[in-house]
């Protein structure tokens, strides 16, 4: 690509003149330097394939949930402190509640846009980590963890966990009687933990639950330390990635040096701006027209209250599953006492989190490949891979789905000892089924692949 066809793409993208896009170059190159770096920056290939965009829709969702949580945070109040509901909303006025909880009502009912706000930043939490999930499932299935991408298969798999926690904590703040049960877990988990688990729900939690230093707490942690933390990780991942080029599937004129595919300038830096708004709009869409989160309809909490039919997030909802799947064992060993909570809730999320960071060590390990990586595998291709994929999904989609067995149990009209059985059951027996038959389906497809290329 020349200068003359950059300069020409950039006054078509801009609406401007060809002599004002070439003097600002100029005056750019002049008082900045950097102009030859700029050119060939600018000549920057994309590969066209629509499996790259669930990176996009994540980083596009993150800053969707920075614009709308800093709207909100101009009408939050992170205090517990009890106040009584005199607000717009007749069904609640005269109780007794946490000046949080009452804050978030008024942005509800009482600010312009506040609800729509609301529900816009709830869900671009919830497809900002079904975005982050499936980009690094197409990681793994296709290879691209792999030398030189090492780094980023780490890095993506720490945000996705901040993501989990944060979504946690944002989950956490309106004070309504749902957060205020998901605390509630969430405080027995963490003291379930072997030795230092008291010591971490008293200090995580500003004391015994539940306590009135809990929200003054978790408000920073999720308005600041994490968000910058995952904008750092974000900053991090698209410099590596900017730097090491992008990852290809196989192709015409493709090989491991030579990347296929649009320039950033004009044609990619439009199309992704134009993807931004289809992301942007989208997500009004669900705001707009999807009911979500109605605090109101849920109430304050109190200790003594509970409810049901009410699930948590999709990101956690895993985790609900495994904690109602796992039988009521207590664990002596020599003395020291492990709680049946501490097995699903804490041990298992690392159990799944530790093989997954050391993976491509793993791989590298097995196969003895520690080459220079650019082009994808055929997902087919790697039939062990794509088996221990499939059967960690199942796995992980019964405890989800597990995860609303008293909803389940209503709908279908089932007795919930009987279903929480069936789910027992089917998390046991279910993975290495579709793990055998996703490892015979990819060996039997990719005969036929491996033949029609060594026919050409």
């Amino acid at each position: 690509m020349s200068e003359r066809t950059i300069i020409k793409g950039l006054a078509k993208a801009f609406n401007v003149s060809q002599t004002k896009t070439r003097g600002a170059a100029r005056w750019v190159g002049r008082n900045v330097g950097g102009s030859g770096v700029l050119r060939e920056e600018l000549r920057h290939i994309f590969p066209d394939h629509w499996s790259f965009f669930f990176g996009e829709i994540a980083l596009y969702c993150f800053i969707i949930l920075v614009a709308t949580g800093v709207f909100m945070a101009l009408f939050f109040h992170a205090s517990a402190a009890q106040v009584v509901y005199e607000g717009s909303y007749a069904p609640l006025r005269g109780v007794t509640m946490s000046d949080a909880y009452r804050s978030v009502l008024d942005l509800s009912f009482n600010v312009r846009a506040g609800l729509l706000i609301r529900q816009v930043h709830h869900w671009a939490a919830l497809v900002f980590a079904a975005a982050l999930g499936l980009h690094l499932f197409r990681m793994f299935f296709t290879g691209a963890y792999r030398r030189p991408r090492i780094i980023n298969w780490l890095v993506g798999l720490t945000l996705f966990v901040l993501v989990i926690v944060n979504g946690v904590f944002g989950y956490s703040l309106p004070d309504d009687l749902l957060s205020g049960i998901g605390l509630r877990v969430a405080y027995s988990i963490t003291a379930a933990a072997p030795l230092i688990g008291p010591w971490m729900a008293s200090v995580l939690f500003g004391g015994a639950f539940p306590s009135e230093a809990l929200i003054p707490r978790i408000y920073p942690v999720h308005i600041f330390l994490v968000p910058a933390a995952i904008g750092g990780l974000l900053g991090l991942h698209l410099g590596v990635l900017w730097l090491q080029r992008h990852t290809q599937f196989p192709g015409p004129g493709r090989d491991e040096k030579t990347v296929v595919g649009t320039p950033l300038v004009p044609a990619y830096a439009l199309r992704t701006v134009g993807f931004l708004l289809i992301v942007a709009g989208a997500l009004a869409v669900l705001g707009g027209f999807f009911q979500i989160n109605p605090v109101w309809v849920y109430g304050p909490y109190n200790t003594w209250d509970a409810t049901t039919l009410v699930q948590p997030d999709w990101y956690t909802g895993w985790l609900e599953g495994a904690v109602r799947l796992f039988p009521p064992w207590d664990i002596v060993i020599d003395g020291f006492r492990l709680p049946a909570l501490f097995w699903p809730a804490a041990a298992l999320p690392a159990l799944l989190l530790l093989p997954m960071l050391a993976w491509p060590y793993v791989d590298r390990l097995i196969s003895g490949d520690d080459r220079y990586h650019n082009l994808l595998d055929r997902p087919r291709e790697h039939p062990v891979r794509m088996a221990i994929g499939a059967g960690t999904l199942t796995f992980l989609f019964t405890l989800l789905f597990a995860g609303g067995s008293d909803v389940w149990a209503v709908l279908l009209g089932w007795q919930i000892e009987g279903l929480v059985l069936a789910f027992q059951i089917a998390v046991v027996v279910l993975p290495p089924i579709v793990a055998v038959l996703t490892y015979y389906a990819c060996k039997a497809t990719s005969r036929p692949l491996r033949s029609s290329l060594a026919g050409r």
